[in-house]
């Protein structure tokens, strides 16, 4: 349903960096827009063909040019020159390159998704990361209590909270899920520290929250992230209770050796996925 919205490039953009340039990308709903800026030099037949395995660009382009001027070639042998202030189009299958001193400066929402991909740690892999879900328990009472404007500026701090744990502990937000986060880590036990972190600071405001932490191949793409991995650690969470961070054993095994201290909290049938899992609860 569409709704009233607006993100920030500048606080909230995914950004990505390749050769002699860097795109940042937002994503609303369903629609992904890349605000992109290229140096002076940069050329898709010097620069991207290592990051995209082709001589030319392969993506059907569709934006505006905020500044600065590019030159598209074709592969059929069609030129264009593209400059600031302009509206474009650009047909997969193309050579381009910044022309002067200028950065070019665009608005692509044709591409934003596939050039994310294309861009992020030099291939469209997936990786393997540690996923943080995070959800207020029993939200719905909260909002009741407090009332409409208060909640939305209790919520806004707590985003504010969680996100300063993100920074400590070197987490990466990917997108908020309604009453929470959804955050992936590069090693376990920065992501279990974190998410007891998040646990403290919640409790402070009154808005006690689960947290579920799995370890798994997830493919990251704009500000999205999409795997079976994504879903385990919904499903772990929702095992949990108000302060509770859920683990499961995957993650566990990761930790091993580690100062954390997990509980059995037994085998599930997790809703949607093959078999018994057994989970981990955090002590407190």
């Amino acid at each position: 349903m569409p709704r009233l919205q607006a993100r920030s490039f500048a606080a909230s953009g995914d950004l990505r960096a390749f050769p002699n340039g860097q795109t940042s990308v937002l994503q609303l709903d369903e629609t992904v827009v890349g605000y992109g800026v290229y140096e002076p030099g940069w050329r898709w037949s010097t620069d991207m063909p290592g990051l995209a395995g082709s001589a030319t660009c392969q993506l059907h382009h569709g934006g505006y040019a905020i500044s600065g001027q590019l030159h598209v070639l074709t592969d059929s042998g069609e030129e264009l020159d593209i400059h600031g202030h302009a509206l474009y189009e650009i047909p997969p299958g193309h050579d381009a390159w910044v022309v002067g001193d200028e950065q070019f400066v665009t608005l692509d929402w044709s591409s934003a998704r596939g050039w994310a991909k294309l861009v992020h740690e030099g291939s469209g892999d997936e990786v393997v990361v540690t996923v943080v879900f995070t959800d207020i328990v029993e939200s719905t009472a909260a909002l009741h209590r407090l009332g409409d404007e208060a909640w939305r500026e209790r919520m806004a701090t707590h985003h504010a909270r969680m996100r300063e744990q993100l920074n400590v502990f070197r987490g990466r937000e990917v997108k908020t899920t309604g009453d929470g986060l959804l955050a992936v880590f590069d090693r376990p036990i920065r992501a279990v520290q974190c998410a007891a972190a998040m646990a403290v600071a919640a409790r402070s405001l009154e808005l006690p929250i689960r947290v579920g932490v799995h370890t798994g191949e997830v493919e990251l793409s704009g500000n999205d992230a999409r795997g079976l991995a994504i879903h385990t650690a919904a499903r772990v969470m929702a095992l949990g209770g108000a302060d509770d961070v859920m683990v499961s054993a995957t993650t566990r095994d990761l930790l091993e050796g580690s100062a954390v201290a997990l509980e059995d909290a037994g085998e599930h049938e997790l809703k949607g996925l093959p078999g018994v899992r057994r989970v981990y609860r955090l002590n407190r």
